[in-house]
């Protein structure tokens, strides 16, 4: 019989294997999508909304399966959640128009809705001083983006791109599986089974009406929909930017992504210890810093020199950002931390509903981000805008918690 201890870890290392193994299944069109783009001969603009579609589903399922996963618990729920995206994913391998991908890629997504679901499983397990360590370790598992970047170029130079759906899609099967026989039911959800109350619908949604809700879920569109969007966006931009093969970007784009899902454990224990505030406000200062200079397009520049015309080429080395986008992953890696650390700090009773909402603002941020930089870099046609639009993004973020913090301290004046 298992002691409480040992099966809070078997459940945490679980959910953090299972949200990788999705996580490396809502990413895929990273790689395969690029092949997809040659192949039907897609503009960027198309390219995006390829690459952002599985977003989609995977970012408005958050809220019900959170939902769900409150009622019913996570392990039944994370359960069929991967039977499901198993066989939409195989069923992509069989696609050959790009409505038929863009459908298959909806039914793909719903691999995105196990964030919301292994949030809300692993807080149940955990105490409360422990909480931002659990869920970051779990959040740990958005490096499946980076088994994506590693395995799937393999299997696209071995076998073709469909074979990468077929050999995920096993894979998820085989996840489904291990991952029931090595959970349990937490502790609350059993007490509601026995009791045969379940907290109201209306009570999980009521804190939904406050707009601290929305502003937890701004900043989570930027560390964790920018995150999703970049990861999605770098091979190709690789690619464009510097001519690299697509192996090749994919490997290099690890740089980003690893390092940004595995600091997510880091960015949970610095929450516990130094607090949630203060580590998002620093979040939010070394992202903004790194994407200035990200910005900045490549330039050649001509000045009237009194003996003549003096060239200058103006522009980021290949390594040079890299470094930067690595500090640009880092920070947003302990950003979704944080972010979920503050959300339970406001409502610990409500992480399902509460972390569901905020995690389907942040999913929408990796469908439309995509989209968008395709846009700019079509109609501006200045790759850098990709950048130029998340600079922005978290200069609103770092305003409006300014504003937030000001607010807050009037009040307690006041009281």
């Amino acid at each position: 019989m298992a002691t409480h201890k040992q099966k809070q870890y078997s459940v945490l290392t679980m959910n953090t294997v299972a949200f990788a193994f999705n996580f490396a299944v809502w990413t895929m069109f990273s790689i395969i999508g690029i092949k997809i783009k040659q192949e039907l001969g897609l503009s960027d603009t198309q390219f995006g909304i390829l690459v952002a579609t599985p977003i989609l589903t995977g970012s408005i399922t958050r809220l019900p399966l959170g939902i769900l996963t409150d009622r019913y618990g996570g392990r039944i729920v994370f359960s069929v959640q991967m039977i499901l995206v198993a066989c939409a994913t195989y069923g992509l391998a069989f696609a050959n128009q790009y409505w038929q991908y863009l459908l298959a890629g909806l039914f793909v997504g719903l691999a995105g809705g196990s964030f919301a679901i292994g949030i809300a499983y692993t807080s149940a397990w955990f105490e409360k001083e422990k909480q931002g360590t659990a869920m970051g370790i779990f959040g740990a598992g958005n490096a499946g983006a980076a088994i994506t970047n590693l395995v799937a170029p393999m299997i696209v130079v071995a076998a073709g791109w469909q074979m990468v759906p077929k050999v995920y899609s096993i894979a998820m099967l085989i996840m489904a599986i291990v991952f029931w026989f090595f959970t349990f039911n937490d502790p609350k959800q059993v007490e509601r089974a026995k009791s045969g109350t379940h907290i109201p619908l209306k009570q999980q949604l009521a804190p939904l009406k406050e707009l601290r809700v929305w502003r937890f879920g701004l900043y989570y569109y930027f560390v964790f929909g920018g995150f999703v969007a970049l990861a999605l966006w770098l091979p190709k931009y690789y690619v464009g930017e510097y001519g690299l093969d697509l192996k090749t970007a994919s490997f290099i784009t690890m740089i980003f992504t690893l390092p940004s899902g595995v600091i997510r454990a880091l960015g949970g224990y610095l929450s516990d210890k130094v607090g949630a505030r203060k580590v998002n406000w620093w979040v939010f200062w070394f992202s903004i810093a790194a994407l200035f200079f990200l910005s900045y397009p490549q330039t050649s520049m001509t000045i009237k020199g009194i003996d003549g015309d003096m060239n200058f080429d103006i522009g980021l080395s290949m390594w040079f950002f890299t470094a930067l986008v690595f500090i640009v992953g880092i920070a947003q890696g302990i950003g979704k931390a944080s972010v979920y650390r503050i959300i339970h700090d406001y409502y610990p009773d409500n992480m399902g509903s509460v972390g569901g909402m905020v995690g389907v603002i942040g999913g929408l941020g990796g469908f439309t981000l995509p989209i968008i930089f395709g846009l700019l870099s079509d109609y501006t046609n200045i790759r850098s805008s990709c950048f130029m639009l998340l600079f922005g993004l978290v200069g609103v973020c770092m305003l409006w918690m300014n504003y937030a913090i000001v607010q807050q301290k009037k009040e307690s004046e006041l009281l």
